[in-house]
């Protein structure tokens, strides 16, 4: 059997797929994908193209329309039948993957599993505009957040509109349905000429990038008829021609290193 020879496991492997560019899939993650027997994946987050190096037995089932009750007892079976199964989600696993309830429900059955990480959208989106989101003397903290919806309500200690007082690189998801409440409640805090980059698909084919003050946000989402896979870069960061330098590599910082 194929898994007596390349020592990994029967178990289920969560593994973060990444935006959608399938060569940001990092190197264990294929690895363990190029291995799977059954592979679970979010169809409709999750390009083909991630799958274009399973192997040609692999079983492929998408779950976009699947719910949790569906979903479980085919990782749990597979696993119980020797065979290693990858639940392939969108992304990072850390950030709205909704795998906390998977693996509940996977240690009461004693699966064992494993998550491999991925790179969120926030970072393919920063690397595609050539952006640091925490410059020196200007900005220095990342808050990743979303706006309550019908699916998830957001706790009020973490309402949109607290978080942007502290006017940090802000990673908006899940928010195209409701961008107007969001430019709302983010223009009680932030300058209207904030730098916003509107970033849809990020690492698809048809991936499309805005960059507009936050006063346009929401008008610019409106007129692209985004609804859906967009995420929201809200910082100072993104300013053009900012003349601000680290201390790290200054010939006056002296550290362990580079001593005086």
């Amino acid at each position: 059997m194929a898994n007596a020879t390349s020592g990994l496991r029967p178990a289920v492997y969560f593994i973060g797929a990444g935006p959608g560019d399938p060569e940001l899939l990092t190197v264990k993650g294929q690895r363990i994908l190029a291995q799977a027997e059954v592979i679970l994946y979010a169809d409709s987050l999750v390009p083909r193209q991630m799958l274009q190096d399973v192997r040609p037995d692999a079983q492929l089932i998408a779950t976009g329309n699947q719910t949790l009750e569906q979903i479980l007892p085919l990782m749990i079976e597979a696993v119980h039948s020797g065979q290693r199964v990858v639940r392939l989600h969108s992304g990072d696993l850390t950030l709205y993957s909704a795998i906390h309830e998977q693996i509940q429900a996977l240690s009461e059955a004693d699966i064992p599993y494993e998550c491999i990480p991925g790179i969120s959208a926030f970072q393919a989106a920063a690397a595609r505009l050539n952006a640091e989101l925490t410059i020196p003397d200007l900005v220095q903290t990342i808050i990743l957040t979303r706006i309550s919806g019908a699916a998830s309500a957001v706790p009020p200690a973490e309402e949109l509109a607290s978080l942007a007082a502290h006017q940090a690189s802000l990673g908006l998801y899940l928010a195209a349905r409701h961008v107007v409440a969001a430019q709302a409640q983010l223009l009680a805090h932030y300058p209207a000429d904030t730098p916003v980059a509107i970033c849809f698909r990020v690492g698809w084919p048809d991936e499309k990038l805005w960059l507009v003050p936050l006063s346009d946000m929401a008008l610019v989402s409106q007129q692209e008829n985004l609804i859906r896979t967009t995420l929201y870069l809200i910082s100072p960061a993104l300013k053009p021609a900012i003349h601000q330098r680290s201390r790290l590599y200054h010939p006056e910082h002296h550290h362990l290193f580079r001593p005086r």
